[in-house]
């Protein structure tokens, strides 16, 4: 895998030329310095060859907030790659903070460094000033406009070895929760490093981050995300991105981590965040964290699991892991879950016995009448779909009471092993008229 960063001070453009070259809007761009704060991976395609490449946060030598979380992130993507991208900016001219950051990369280990000179929309531009930094490969680009991207693309692309990567099967995660509740301390303790940055100050983390990872040789995505609170309490433009951005990482996430700080009383925000989880429709696990911060009794954790099955109810089928990032705690409980999961997700039920059980469901367990008429099940059958999905036809579906349709949905589950995961049930009649129930 060749892996190439971004570094240079706040403000030179490191995060529209990210977006640019990955043809995404992961990063975000405002200017604002010190916007990026996380290390930040896309994949860029050029000339049919495949590379990784890295946004960081800016450097500089002045006492800023964050800045030497910032200025480690930074030294953890410049070690862990094979060539860096060295932005400065043609507008403001080189300064104190580019010839420190010059000075850094020097003494780094890397030999493959370019001097990229972004906000070069202008051709009269004195390069004595950049050629002084002592950097032999030099290219001129306009990030915003993309004038020059391709010339560097086509440098970049001489340094990588052009071996296409295998595409593998594998399983895309997020972690949501509200701020605060050791999402990134989790995310660092998945993978074994100081991945993004972890403070005691809310909304540490503004970008959602991508990391693919390893775990028992399986291939996983990992997305972490910015804490959310509620839209009323939101006036930074940076962190309505960051809500933005956290609700586009469920939409391409398998699987959800719901982390809840089992140390404190729930609040409605947590309800509230349990709530895109259960409107996303797709398999969450409720991760109960700071369980090392809980004095415990033998009943505490059926008591916490009792309150939680109250607090969201709506997640009934959520299974529940306790764990404590910040002590290594039963992490492995989480991918042992997320293994039942998958295995759950991949159940095909034969039509000889789904219908075998929905006969004698209604045998044992007659309809109740409900506006007017007795709702009453003639055929069931699976279809594909991305959770398990059951199409039960019937004689008329606004006859189906709402206690009716859970009891036909634990039937399924209870005897089929369909514990943890979400499933829709569509009634439909023979007018192909549609009565859902997701659950």
């Amino acid at each position: 895998m060749y892996k190439i960063a971004l570094v240079g001070k706040p403000n030179v453009g490191k995060s529209t030329l990210f977006n640019r070259l990955t043809n995404s809007k992961k990063a975000i761009s405002l200017d604002i310095p010190g916007t990026t704060r996380d290390r930040i991976n896309g994949k860029v395609e050029w000339l049919n060859k495949i590379f990784f490449i890295t946004d960081t946060g800016g450097i500089t030598n002045q006492n800023l907030k964050f800045q030497k979380e910032i200025s480690q992130q930074v030294n953890y993507a410049i070690e862990e790659s094979n060539l860096i991208l060295f932005i400065v900016s043609a507008k403001d001219g080189i300064d104190n903070d580019d010839k420190y950051i010059a000075k850094i990369l020097k003494k780094s280990k890397l030999k493959n460094i370019i001097l990229v000179i972004n906000k070069a929309e202008k051709q009269d531009i004195n390069l004595n000033q950049f050629q002084n930094l002592g950097f032999k490969d030099i290219f001129l680009i306009s990030a915003e406009h993309g004038i020059g991207v391709g010339d560097l693309l086509d440098k970049i692309s001489t340094y990588t070895s052009g071996v296409e990567l295998e595409e593998k099967t594998h399983t895309s995660f997020c972690i949501i929760g509200k701020t605060n509740v050791g999402k990134s301390t989790l995310m660092n303790t998945i993978l074994h490093e100081e991945r993004v940055l972890v403070s005691p100050i809310e909304h540490t983390t503004r970008d959602a981050i991508d990391q693919d990872f390893f775990y028992n040789k399986e291939l996983f995505t990992l997305i972490d995300t910015a804490g959310i609170r509620r839209k009323g309490h939101i006036s930074d433009p940076a962190e309505k991105f960051s809500v933005m951005r956290t609700e586009k990482a469920i939409e391409r996430s398998d699987i959800i981590l719901f982390v809840i700080d089992g140390s404190i009383p729930f609040t409605e925000q947590d309800e509230v965040i349990g709530g895109l989880a259960f409107k996303a429709n797709i398999p969450t696990i409720i991760v109960v964290n700071k369980w090392d911060d809980v004095k415990k009794d033998t009943s505490t954790m059926n008591k916490m699991t009792k309150t939680i099955r109250q607090k969201f109810v709506y997640l009934s089928w959520a299974p529940l892991v306790f764990i404590s990032a910040k002590n290594n705690s039963r992490i492995e409980t989480i991918f042992t879950t997320l293994n039942e999961i998958r295995r759950q997700l991949e159940i095909k039920v034969s039509t000889g016995l789904l219908n075998d059980l929905i006969n004698k469901a209604q045998i044992n367990n007659p309809a109740p009448f409900f506006k007017g008429g007795r709702i009453r099940i003639s055929y069931a059958t699976q279809t594909q779909s991305q959770i398990p999905t059951f199409v039960l036809f019937c004689n008329d579906p606004s006859w189906l009471h709402f206690t009716y349709a859970r009891y036909i949905e634990n039937q399924i589950r209870e005897s089929f092993g369909i514990k943890y995961v979400p499933i829709t049930v569509y009634y439909k009649d023979k007018n192909a008229r549609i009565r859902t129930d997701n659950k």
